[in-house]
């Protein structure tokens, strides 16, 4: 699938590419691989999505890199201890079996065997550190997504409020017109009036019998 750019980085995008990038250092993978991932679910480039981490992203989540780094750190070492822990009491009662079996070898058994459970409780409490750490993010992300669905449904409610009040507004510039209209007419009448009626005009018979009109005035 091509990918195609996108310029814009939502709030939401840059909280996954953190969120992504953290689960990565936290389980020793690489950047790389966590901008891979943004890159498919975004449908965006690693290389974007790795300039973006680098320029804008990274400098607000120092602590919490740190804070992954060691938490990688304490797996692998709960990991390895685990490990040698696991395999250690195999040898201690083989050699133990081999050399006498008394009380002490009972007691070596019920150690070893306790340092390894507690070996792995640590490790399986990190895990469920990490497993709520990961889904406090994705909680995160999701409480985000509802802000902006219900951003979106005040924005077109305001669209529609608006659409209502420049449909108003239309019709009362229109009424108004009208009513100027009325109001002139009114004016011009009651001018009319105040001047009264016109005077008819006047006549006089001239010597040869023909009517003339006198100026008004005369």
């Amino acid at each position: 699938m091509v990918k195609v750019r996108q310029d814009a980085w939502s709030h939401e995008d840059d909280l996954l590419l953190a969120e992504t990038v953290l689960r990565h250092i936290r389980e020793g993978s690489t950047q790389l691989n966590a901008f891979e991932e943004v890159g498919d679910k975004l449908n965006r480039t690693s290389a974007a999505c790795g300039f973006r981490w680098n320029a804008e992203v990274r400098s607000k989540y120092e602590n919490a890199i740190d804070l992954a780094k060691r938490q990688r750190k304490e797996k692998k070492r709960a990991v390895a201890a685990a490990g040698q822990k696991l395999n250690k009491p195999v040898i201690e009662l083989s050699q133990t079996a081999e050399a006498h079996i008394d009380s002490n070898s009972e007691y070596s058994e019920a150690t070893a065997s306790t340092l390894t459970i507690d070996s792995v409780i640590r490790f399986l409490k990190d895990l469920k550190k990490d497993y709520y750490a990961s889904n406090q993010s994705k909680n995160t992300l999701e409480q985000y997504k509802k802000d902006n669905l219900k951003l979106h449904d005040q924005v077109n409610q305001l669209e529609k409020q608006l659409a209502q009040t420049e449909a108003q507004l239309s019709t009362i510039q229109e009424d108004y017109q009208v009513f100027i209209q009325i109001m002139d007419r009114a004016r011009k009448m009651t001018v009319l009036d105040d001047q009264g009626t016109m005077p008819s005009p006047a006549f006089r018979m001239d010597k040869n019998g023909n009517l003339q009109q006198l100026a008004q005035g005369n």
